[in-house]
């Protein structure tokens, strides 16, 4: 059996085969900051890891856990990283396989982890991406299995970190779109209302936005009574699937 470090050095090796340098170039423009990226494309991407996937889905938990902190340039990695500044910066696809793998072990998730994923979300995500990778799969498949965590998940939307903030509305998201916990998305996008942060405001808009898939009027009603406070950019994001009625009566001054 591969040792972690072996396959987390095969998997680079990988990605550093499959790059391609126009491709790496033109993805920056997606992300206003600037992001250590191979350039793979989605596809060989998507293929990597599921090929080094299928290597390890069954060793333990606790193993996978640790393959994906050496994705994610956690100390221990690199026995010649003495800080975690000393590693060498992981990469998006680095970190893009280990949030997509964490979501592979739904069925094996328990309270503990959650620690776990919000030392992820407070140290190796750096990017919209990266966020909404984690927050639509493992992390929001973790709150609809434990939903007690749903207040420590709510805290997240008063963080200093832009990410966290972030996190607490996408996070919400797959429970949404079954209609379950909407009290508590509400709640969040009170809290974030009035966020500078525009990563922030497109996060608790595309909430909003995937609760009015089924219930406009709701979310109509909630979006009129606060639009003076609301950012255009999150009350746009809301009002996308709205009737052109409703969604020009939101937008009016």
């Amino acid at each position: 059996m591969a040792k972690q470090s072996e396959i987390v050095a095969a998997i680079k090796r990988e990605f550093a085969a499959a790059a391609d340098p126009k491709y790496r170039e033109s993805i920056q423009r997606f992300f206003k900051e600037e992001i250590e990226v191979y350039g793979v494309k989605t596809p060989d991407a998507r293929r990597i890891s599921q090929e080094y996937f299928k290597q390890v889905k069954h060793r333990p938990k606790r193993e996978i856990f640790e393959i994906c902190e050496q994705l994610h340039g956690g100390l221990g990695h690199d026995p010649k990283c003495r800080t975690f500044r000393s590693c060498p910066a992981p990469k998006y696809e680095e970190h893009g396989i280990a949030f997509s793998w964490a979501g592979k072990l739904v069925s094996q998730f328990e309270p503990a982890d959650f620690g776990v994923f919000e030392r992820w979300l407070e140290n190796y995500v750096s990017n919209w991406a990266a966020c909404d990778t984690f927050c639509g799969g493992a992390v929001g498949e973790f709150l609809l299995r434990f939903p007690e965590f749903l207040p420590r998940v709510q805290k997240w939307a008063r963080s200093k970190n832009r990410w966290l903030r972030r996190a607490s509305a996408v996070a919400l998201i797959l429970a949404v779109k079954q209609e379950k916990y909407l009290s508590d998305a509400y709640k969040t996008a009170d809290i974030l209302l009035e966020d500078e942060d525009d990563m922030v405001q497109k996060g608790y808009g595309w909430l909003l936005k995937e609760i009015a898939n089924k219930r406009p009027g709701e979310v109509f009603e909630f979006v009129m009574k606060r639009k003076a406070k609301m950012p255009r950019t999150a009350l746009r994001y809301a009002i996308e699937k709205l009737p052109p009625a409703w969604r020009k009566q939101a937008m009016a001054r």
